[in-house]
């Protein structure tokens, strides 16, 4: 079945990719306004994009009546903010933090979730989150009328220490962190099920010829 995008509409289009690209990391956005108002969000368009610099991009979509949510205004007036990874044990109150509040309510306060200063920039970090990064924007790319890509640039990477096995060779006990990403729908994914996989080396390949 073929599916041209410009022509099954946006909700499909919407639909068939968020069905076929997954399992999706998933972003706990904080943010913070001129003012000083903290607001936090999740976004599954996201991952990590290169690490010379250490770079991440966010896609982020406006509600179709109400125009942007605060993530999309603090980022492009203060361009900061903090990626949250997001383990099982907090993915309620991710939930909740998703929830179609007025502008400028603390989705933070309203999910009962504390949070702790940054190091280099003003939007805090949630503190029961395994990993956070502090992030500057480099960019933001409006790629429609209702959404926007911002790629962010990461200073600071802050991972609680029971889960640093070596910090030198920043050898990081993935498993244990216990991350959860989007599937499709309104369902989710664990990060336990995984399997090994060497990459092959073209100078150990039988048949060069």
């Amino acid at each position: 079945m073929r599916f041209d995008l410009e022509e099954v509409g946006t909700q499909n289009a919407y639909k068939l990719l968020v069905a076929t690209v997954m399992p999706r990391p998933i972003a706990w956005v904080v943010t913070q306004d001129r003012q000083g108002g903290v607001n936090a969000a999740p976004y599954s368009f996201f991952n990590v994009m290169g690490s010379a610099p250490p770079t991440v991009a966010v896609g982020i979509m406006a509600d179709p009546d109400r125009g942007f949510k605060d993530t999309a205004r603090n980022i492009l007036d203060t361009g900061e903010f903090v990626v949250n990874l997001v383990p099982e044990r907090l993915v309620r109150a991710m939930n909740l933090t998703a929830i179609d509040a007025p502008r400028g309510i603390d989705e933070l306060a309203l999910a009962e979730i504390a949070t702790v200063p940054s190091s280099r920039i003003r939007p805090p970090r949630i503190a029961e989150s395994p990993v956070g990064f502090e992030c500057v924007s480099l960019s933001s790319v409006v790629t429609g009328p209702a959404q926007v890509v911002v790629i962010g640039r990461v200073l600071t990477v802050h991972v609680s220490d029971e889960y640093v096995l070596d910090s030198e060779r920043a050898h990081i006990d993935t498993p244990k962190l216990d991350l959860v990403a989007r599937s499709y729908g309104s369902d989710y994914v664990r990060s336990h099920d995984t399997f090994g996989l060497a990459r092959p080396v073209w100078r150990d390949w039988p048949n060069k010829g």
